[in-house]
Formats: structure tokens, sequence, C-alpha cells
């Protein structure tokens, strides 16, 4: 049948030869992941894999990497096992390797594709000398509730961006040829609209409307895919009672079917085997079965394809056939890594004992990508710090805290080699009396250091409260119900704010942070994330205006948990709200708007724009225009503006979003100078899943909005007419 796992595999001569050589165990092993271990003390593998390997019992590895430990293993693969096919070595290289950069969510907050290629391509050209051949990135869930600790590793809230940051990672992990050196393949993960889950709780249920699943949560991994993603990652969750992980219609259909997509699909850790778990099968060969026909070809760790496929295909839940076209796909994925012409990709063939020197942390790349990232939420005049400062205080448990600098997922990366906040404003302002006071720990309930604390911003002249949550509160299985901060850290703040001082909060955290208190009462707030290994040097830059910031919100920060999920794309309501009219789209206890909208960030310097200009009137459908808007830097110093082109279908058979993004332009310019910026849209861009869910672009009027963040209060607008071809 059209897309089915069974005819979408074409074999290549080797593929072909190879299979009808496998044994049935051997073709399972190929689909079958297991994990490194530390075993004596460095990474290996255990003797119970080493067995399985030497036997054609494993495919590939996880969470196993650097050079001995690669060859050692590969060893196994070519010099045991009957038909010698390589091993793949896996690994979770999200924001770095060694060099680690900032977690996802921050540098989506640069707003710039060529960043974020250039920090993918630094990370494989690492993994690859690691031995690593496929990494677990990007990671393109949409998120629009910051209680899922997840929303840290992707790129926020909007499909645009969500796409565009799709792309330019496929571009920069993997090249333009996978067996060349210093390329690993990228894994799209984790399809199936994970970050919609229940409350915020990680593995939860998801329930979404097959419109939601195709506008917002499908659009970045279609990106990917026309990028030409080597693979994809199933989510661990179900949508509405299928697990993605057995989603046929997901995998198959869609992913392979409509797509096109001929690369291999992996399962995430276990996830195979916990379809029992989920009430979907009744035992593991059942999963096996469920997870391989819906298109899962690597069942990652969980063991439910060596030990359930065989039964599965007793039983005839799978044919023969089935699990050909999952093996060829795996194969074919070898072939494309160059793993049969040099299975040690770039290594020394073996022979070597001793490691190669480990070449420098790319620190100029995770400078600049650190200090892009870091969003200025508020300033009352306070920053940029002047060069004579005079006494500061650093207060606060993320003052020194190289670890925390790292956030989750941090690959082989060592927290030791972090630049803290204390050792990069201190090279900053050499001649500033630094003070740093933790006062508290992260999350304890132990104040007694606050006094002291106090007495050290009592006598300062600035005071810098660096705050935040905890690396491992953020990431995989972190979900947290309050979203604000651990421990003592409130009180602490609140001491502090109580002497009448000038303080700047810097937050560190994987998610926004409700905090509308310390909002109201800081001098300046700047969201610096989760930065990375150049975190003290990229923070004090834009502390003292070394470095004028130009970091954008990617999602909207709330200003109240009740509020979550918050997003700027809301669609209309008969009732838009109406303060004088009770009975309208509103809370009765808090604003309906967020702190800071989609878009925000402060600069050092003031910009304005002029009326945006469409190159045309109208448009068909294969049409592309510009929008031109003139921009001009009234400030004192040099700065970069960040302008954002949304649209609103007015009139459309679907209700249409008050906004959807569709353009991201930036501009540099020195003191007084002005310019062009020239923002994109196709006809393309302006289809829509119709009513029945095929791509419909309509007539009518289209209302152009082009700012600086998605407050519409502060939007220029036009309109445009949209005709038929």
């Amino acid at each position: 049948m059209p897309g089915s796992v069974e005819t979408l595999h074409v074999e290549t001569p080797r593929v072909k030869t190879l299979l009808a050589a496998m044994t049935l165990e051997e073709k399972i092993g190929q689909l079958t992941m297991a994990s490194g271990e530390t075993v004596g003390g460095r990474l290996g593998v255990t003797p119970s894999v080493a067995e399985a390997i030497a036997a054609g019992h494993v495919g590939s590895l996880l969470n196993l990497w650097g050079p001995l430990s690669v060859r050692e293993v590969q060893r196994l693969a070519l010099e045991r096992s009957r038909l010698k096919i390589p091993l793949f070595f896996s690994f979770d290289v999200l924001h770095g390797h060694r060099t680690v950069f900032p977690i996802p969510l921050g540098e989506a907050a640069a707003f710039s594709p060529d960043l974020w290629e250039r920090t993918a391509r630094a990370a494989a050209r690492e993994a690859a000398r690691d031995g690593i051949s496929l990494t677990y990135a990007p990671m393109l869930d949409l998120a629009r509730d910051p209680r899922w600790g997840r929303m840290a590793e992707g790129p926020g809230e909007d499909p645009w961006v969500g796409s565009r940051f799709a792309e330019a990672k496929v571009r920069g992990f993997q090249g333009d040829d996978l067996a060349t050196a210093g390329g690993v393949a990228a894994t799209a993960k984790h399809i199936g609209a994970y970050g919609a889950v229940t409350a915020g709780r990680d593995y939860a249920s998801i329930d979404i409307s097959e419109r939601s699943l195709r506008e917002l949560h499908l659009p970045a991994f279609k990106a990917a895919v026309d990028a030409g993603v080597a693979a994809v990652m199933a989510a661990f969750p179900d949508i509405a009672g299928v697990p993605a992980t057995g989603n046929a219609r997901l995998l198959r259909d869609i992913l392979r079917g409509e797509w096109g997509f001929d690369g291999i699909v992996v399962s995430d850790y276990g996830a195979v085997a916990e379809l029992v778990a989920h009430g979907v099968a009744a035992d593991i060969a059942e999963a096996a079965a469920l997870a391989l026909k819906a298109g899962v070809d690597i069942d990652m760790t969980s063991k439910a394809y060596p030990l359930g496929l065989p039964v599965a295909l007793a039983r005839g839940l799978v044919s023969m056939g089935e699990i050909d076209a999952a093996v060829s796909r795996v194969l074919r994925f070898k072939e494309r890594l160059g793993l049969f012409e040099d299975p040690y990709r770039g290594l020394a063939d073996g022979a070597g004992t001793v490691a190669p020197v480990e070449p420098p942390l790319d620190r100029d790349l995770a400078r600049e990508a650190a200090r892009r990232a870091i969003v200025l939420l508020a300033n009352d005049g306070v920053l940029p710090l002047a060069r004579e400062a005079g006494r500061i205080a650093l207060i606060g448990p993320f003052a020194a805290a190289a670890s925390e600098m790292l956030g989750p997922w941090t690959g082989a990366g060592h927290a030791a080699e972090s630049i803290t906040i204390a050792d990069g404003l201190s090279a900053a302002l050499p001649e500033a009396a630094i003070s740093v006071v933790a006062g508290v720990s992260i999350d304890g309930p132990d104040g007694a250091g606050i006094a002291k604390a106090v007495e050290t911003a009592r006598s300062a002249d600035v005071v810098l409260l660096c705050l935040g949550e905890a690396a491992d509160m953020s990431g995989e299985a972190a979900s947290r119900a309050r979203v604000d901060l651990p421990g003592c850290q409130r009180e602490l703040a609140e001491a502090v704010l109580a002497l009448g001082k000038p303080v700047v909060a810097v937050l560190f955290s994987g998610r926004p942070l409700i905090l509308p208190w310390l909002v109201a009462r800081a001098a300046a707030v700047v969201a610096a994330w989760f930065p990375g290994h150049e975190a003290g040097h990229a923070v004090a830059d834009v502390l003292t205006g070394a470095f004028n910031p130009v970091g954008r919100l990617p999602l909207s920060w709330p200003y109240d948990v009740g509020q979550i999920p918050i997003f700027y794309a809301e669609r209309p309501t008969g009732r838009p709200v109406d303060a004088a009219n009770r009975y309208t789209s509103k809370y009765l206890d808090v604003p309906t708007t967020p702190q800071f909208p989609f878009g925000h960030g402060l600069s050092y310097t003031r910009f304005t724009l002029g009326e945006p200009r469409p190159t045309s009137p109208v448009m068909r459908r294969g049409d592309q225009i510009f929008v031109e808007v003139e921009v001009t830097n009234e400030g004192q110093v040099a700065g970069e503006e960040t302008l954002f082109l949304f649209i609103h279908d007015v009139v459309a058979s679907i209700a249409r979003p008050v906004l959807e993004l569709k353009d991201v332009a930036k501009i540099s310019l020195l003191p007084g100078a002005s310019g062009t910026v020239r923002l994109a849209l196709t006809g393309e861009a302006l289809t829509f899943p119709g009513l029945d869910l095929a791509p419909a672009f309509e007539a009518g009027d289209i209302v152009l909005f082009v700012g600086v963040s998605a407050d519409r209060a502060h939007l220029r607008r036009t309109t445009i007419r949209l005709i038929d071809p």
C-alpha cells in the first residue's frame, strides 16, 4: 500500500547482499541500540553488550564517545562479528559537545540562522573527533507551557522560528555530505507534539486537534525533512490515545508517505517497551510489532525488538518484509555515513592506545552565541554599568556557580572550564571593588547567609542579583508547577531590594521565570538563560555595554502561572477583551497580556521605525513581495534592531490567528544612521490548512504588521490583497 513501511525502501547492491546473508537475529541486531557504560573507570560496554556486538546482535551504541572507546568497541563488530557490519555511535549533542553553547531556547533568542548553523557545525566537528556519528538534535518541539522542563531544549513557541531553527541546525550538523570528516547526522526530535503534554508534565498524554498538529507542531519537522535530516525520533507520549512510538498515521503516513522521508526513525530511550505501560500492547511482542509497523527502525535500549520481534514474527504480527525494510534503512544510513569505507570515520585504525590531545574550546564562538542570546528585559537606565562602577555587590547562588552555567544536556563539556559571572565581571571591570556573596543556595531552606548578603549590598553602589533555577530543574523530567525562584532566593532578593539600592537581576533558567514582583522593583532585569562555557564573559559584555544586547524573546513571558499556556498567536474571539465589559475573554484577577511579549528585548540605544511599504499591493499564490521599513538609530551608541513581520488574514474559511510570524530581519546602525529593512513574504507562506486540512489560499485582505515584538499596540500596519491565481 502507498506509504507502507515495506514499499518505501530501495536496496543498494551492498544492502541487498547483506540482507540475503543475514540471519533473523542479525537483522534484528541492526535495529537494536545498546548503551555505553562506565566500565573500569572509563567509557566502554559491559561484557554482555560486548558479546551481543560480537554476535551481530547490536547495530548501534548510545552514550559512548571518545576515540579510544569508540575504536575499541568498533573493533568488536569489525573483527568478531560474522558479517563485520560497522556500528554507529550516537549521543545527545544538543547545544555543544566539548564546547557548551547556550541552551537552544537561549540561542533561539538570537534570531540568527547563521549563528544557529555555526554552533551546530562547531559541535559536529567536536563530536566527530570523539567518534560520534549521530546526534539527537535538534529538538524541535513547539512549547507554550513553561512548566514543561524540556522547553529549554527547543526554539520556543513559534512554528516559523522552529522551522528556520530546524533548517539551520540540520545544515550545521550534517554539512554537505555525511561521509566527509567533521559532520554528524542530525535527528529531528521528538515528532508528535511533545510540547503539548497535559499540564506541562513530562511524558504525560497529549490531546490536540489534527489542525493544531499540522499548523503548529509538525512544520518544524517538515522543514527538517526538507533540509535532508538523516533521522527522526518519535516522542514518548500518546496523541489522543495513540503513543507516537506506535503511531502509524504519524510516522508512516505523514512522515514517510506525505513528506517522503527515507531516513531512519529512532525510538526514544526505552520507549518501545513502554507501549505495554501505555496500554496499547499486551506484551513485548505486541509492543515490538506496533513500533515496527508504525515505522520505528531502531529500538533504543528497551530490548523490545530482540525479545519481541521473533515472537511477533512467529505470531504473524509482523512480516519479514517489514523487518527487511527497517534493516535496509539502517544499512543505507550506515552507507550514507561512509562507515563501510571508513568504519572509524577518520579516527585512527585502532592501533593507537593514546587518546589524541583535545583542541581548545571554541571560546570565541561560545562567547558570541552567549551574549547574543542574552535578553535585556527591563532597564531604568542603570545599565550599562559605568566603567568606573565603584563598589559592586555580586550576590546570589549563581554568582560563582560554574557548573550551573552549562544547563541541561551538557554533552562532554566540563564544568570546571566554565567562566563564572564573578570571573567575567572581574575581568571586564578590573578597577571595580567586587564583593561576591552567595547568600543562599539555589533550592535549600537555609537563609542564614541572607544577613551577610544584605550587609555587603548595603555598602555597594550597585547590586547584581544572580538568581534562577538549577540546571537540572530544566530539561527532561524537570517539570515545575511553580515557575518561580526555588529555595530562599525570593527572601534574599526581597531583603536586598528593601535597601533601596540600584539592583540588576540576572536570571539563569531554562524557561521564563514568573517574577512580577521582581520586575516591578529591580532597576534592570536580564534573562541570561544557561549561557554555556563563556557565561561570565558574555554576561559581563552585556552588563558593561561592551556588547549592546540584541537578544529577543522566542516566547511569551507569563505574568502569572494562571495564564499558561500563553502565546501571541491566539485566534480571535467573538468577545475580545474589553475593560468596560465583564462578559469578555479576560481574567478577573490578572491581565491577559504577558509580562513580556514574544520578540521583546531592549537595547542601549533607541530605534524608530517608519511606515511599512509593500512592494506590491496584491499577491497571488506563486508571488513573492517585500515589505520595506525605514529604521533610524536615534540613540548615542551603535546597535542592532530586530524586526518582525506578522500577518493577519482578516476573513477566512478558518479563523486565523490575530498574528502569524512570516519573517524576521535585522539591521545594524551607527548612532544617527538610517537604513531600510526588507522583509520577505511569499504567497505560499499565506496558505493554511483549510476545512479539509489541505493547503488553502483564499482571496481577501491581509493585514501586514511590522514591529519589534508581538505587542500589537506598537505594531505598524498596512494592507495587501490576495487574489485568485
